[in-house]
């Protein structure tokens, strides 16, 4: 694993950590953008170990697709999280009107979770004492 690697994966266990404590705290939209984010950054930890970076939020999605859904490197449905999720976290953060009900929050959570796993299953986790 690479450092940069390492750093997403950290911050995607921020933002996943992060989701959980806003959850619990009835803000169910920051929880879902939290939760997008703690996904986007596995992808684009994964995406570094084929030497891809992207500068947006869509090339990451749909690389991510390419490379590792579609070739059944990942189980595909982590591709559709990725998308939903994003979606989510668009409304939520710009959508003023949207309230997120928090049984949603509690399902893009456990889908980044799910997500996370994946990746560190992948491409290792980094170690304990740099979290």
């Amino acid at each position: 694993m690479t450092a940069d690697q390492a750093d997403f994966l950290r911050q995607a266990r921020r933002s996943l950590d992060a989701a959980k404590a806003t959850a619990e705290l009835g803000y169910a939209e920051v929880a879902v953008s939290r939760a997008y984010y703690a996904m986007f950054y596995c992808a684009s930890a994964l995406l570094l170990s084929e030497g891809l970076s992207f500068s947006s939020h869509s090339a990451v999605i749909g690389a991510f697709g390419r490379q590792f859904a579609r070739t059944g490197r990942v189980p595909p449905e982590l591709h559709r999280f990725l998308i939903t999720a994003e979606e989510a976290r668009s409304d939520a953060d710009y959508v003023v009107s949207r309230r997120v009900p928090p049984g949603e929050a509690e399902e893009q959570i456990a889908r980044a979770k799910r997500f996370l796993t994946v990746t560190e299953e992948l491409i290792g986790s980094p170690s304990p004492e740099d979290v």
